[in-house]
């Protein structure tokens, strides 16, 4: 210790720190050609995003702001540039980013290289605090038993019974005709007052798919559609804003406040446990009379089954809650907004529900199917407004993607382990080059393209793809279609109020799932009855 201490009295404080600057340089020139070395040997580099700040501070600046002010698909398309292929790559700080929005590096990270890509260590750190060890959030043996716990939940049986759907419709139809959500079960409402009234459809239709996923997967449901104050709802938003916020800022995490964010985490934790200590109070002799064929089976059943882990139940519900409520709400919200401003489809469609169902009789999940029409709304909605526009994959080693690298982009890209791979379905699907020419414009909603007109492989994935696609597709397309279906056996029109507030431009928050950022501001208007 004498010859440290001797050493220390010699060396100022200042020579310590230029020598910790030193250090620090030939370190991340170390780093840097090491990097360039083992990029050479996978292939030749591709364009790159315009940076004017050290460490890429301008573009975390602008992927936050973005994420604020609700224009993330802006950004994306101005980050990528003039990119081939909507190709390019970036750094900021220490690490390389990729962003892409092309269909064969999806398609590769996705599926044909599907082992090389995943969430990766830093995605699952990043997003611990909410989503755990969720499906959302893990790889390899994790998302496998993930996803092993959800599949039974959506099978062809238990889609198919669409019971759990209408049960929630009587009081949907009652919060239209109110305006808004009611105020406790027993409110009495004039279905015929609400007859061409203003009000936001997306507010409830949000609330609609809470009640209907905590009914359908979890066996009691939240009345969120009776209770004008949900704080689980409330909490459940403002978690979910926060936490984008904060993968986007990268580095500067930090700097993000969080108060809201735990404030919220705690709200939705309390709400979990509700359900949680349910699954807890299931003797192993109650489980044991129930089996994934019966009626009552739910969700929760399969969770009380699989584990006592507090925290696993609490993982597991925060991702079919996100999966249940979020995506089709969204999707049926801009089914709203579109149709509002489309009344020729509006008329289509409802002759086809008609002639299918007439006014009156509940459709069969055949009937939902068969509706060519319907199904090509949906379709299109899909299209212009894939519920999770921006996703995220992790290389797990050196590897290649298809295409990006070179001047032109036609080049295999080279991707070293860790580096982040961001991709971007909304701008993939919207591209005007990856369309037959004379196709209605890919910025416009128009059913009619999908009479003569199937998209290529992987140049359409609503619900991603490869092994990772989504599980509950078919109970998403199902409800969306359901809840259309009978809306518009009672309603002939939809007149829409966005134009004054948006100027016929839909705010896209991107958040985790898209949704309208300005609400959906329609009325509707009742059949004439004969």
């Amino acid at each position: 210790m004498g010859l440290i201490e001797t050493a220390l009295d010699y060396v100022s404080i200042k020579s310590a720190l230029i020598l910790l600057v030193v250090v620090y340089v030939l370190r991340w020139i170390y780093i840097r050609i090491d990097e360039a070395t083992r990029l050479r040997r996978l292939g030749v580099r591709g364009p790159r995003v315009k940076s004017y700040l050290p460490f890429g501070i301008d573009i975390i600046k602008k992927q936050v702001t973005s994420t604020i002010k609700h224009s993330n698909y802006e950004n994306f398309l101005h980050l990528i540039g003039t990119a081939p292929d909507y190709t390019a790559e970036a750094r900021i700080f220490e690490r390389r980013v990729v962003l892409t929005a092309d269909p064969e590096n999806i398609k590769a990270i996705l599926a044909t290289q599907f082992p090389e890509f995943g969430k990766g260590e830093q995605f699952h750190r990043e997003w611990y605090d909410f989503l755990g060890d969720s499906i959302f959030a893990t790889d390899g043996q994790l998302w496998h038993a993930s996803r092993q716990l959800l599949r039974p939940q959506f099978s062809r049986e238990r889609i198919s019974d669409l019971h759990c759907f209408e049960s929630h419709l009587e009081t949907f139809f009652k919060a239209v005709a109110n305006g808004g959500v009611l105020n406790g079960e027993e409110q009495h409402v004039d279905i015929e007052a609400g007859n061409g009234k203003p009000f936001d459809i997306s507010d409830i239709l949000f609330r609609y798919t809470l009640d209907v996923a905590t009914d359908f997967l979890l066996g009691m449901d939240v009345q969120s559609l009776t209770t004008p104050r949900q704080p689980f709802a409330d909490a459940f938003n403002e978690v979910q804003r926060v936490q984008n916020i904060l993968a986007r800022a990268g580095a500067l995490r930090a700097f993000v406040p969080k108060k809201s964010f735990r404030d919220g985490l705690r709200v939705v934790n309390e709400f979990c446990n509700i359900y949680i200590d349910r699954a807890l109070r299931l003797s192993p002799e109650e489980l044991a009379t129930k089996t994934k064929s019966d009626q009552g089976y739910t969700f929760l059943h399969e969770l009380a089954s699989f584990t006592r882990d507090r925290k696993v139940l609490r993982d597991q519900l925060i991702a079919v809650l996100l999966a249940g409520r979020d995506t089709t709400a969204s999707t049926l919200s801009f089914a709203f907004y579109e149709l509002g401003r489309h009344p020729e489809a509006v008329r289509k469609m409802r002759r086809e529900i008609i002639d299918t169902v007439g006014l009156d009789r509940t459709p069969t999940y055949t009937d939902l199917k068969s509706m060519k029409y319907l199904q090509n709304v949906i379709n299109e909605i899909l299209r212009l407004y894939p519920a999770v526009p921006f996703n995220v994959r992790t290389a797990l080693k050196d590897t290649t993607l298809p295409r990006g690298g070179g001047p032109d982009g036609t080049l295999p890209l080279p991707v070293l382990k860790d580096t982040a791979i961001a991709y971007s379905t909304l701008a993939m699907q919207r591209r005007a080059d990856l369309y037959p020419a004379g196709a209605p414009d890919p910025q416009a909603f128009s059913p009619e393209r999908w009479s003569d007109w199937q998209p290529r492989p992987w140049q359409y994935i609503p619900f991603n793809g490869g092994p990772r696609i989504c599980i509950g597709q078919q109970f998403a397309l199902t409800e969306m279609a359901y809840v259309l279906t009978r809306i518009f056996q009672r309603y002939e029109r939809v007149e829409s109020f966005m134009h004054e507030i948006d100027g016929g431009r839909p705010k896209l928050k991107a958040e985790i799932v898209i949704q309208p950022g300005d609400g959906v501001k329609v009325a509707l208007w009742e059949a004439k009855k004969e």
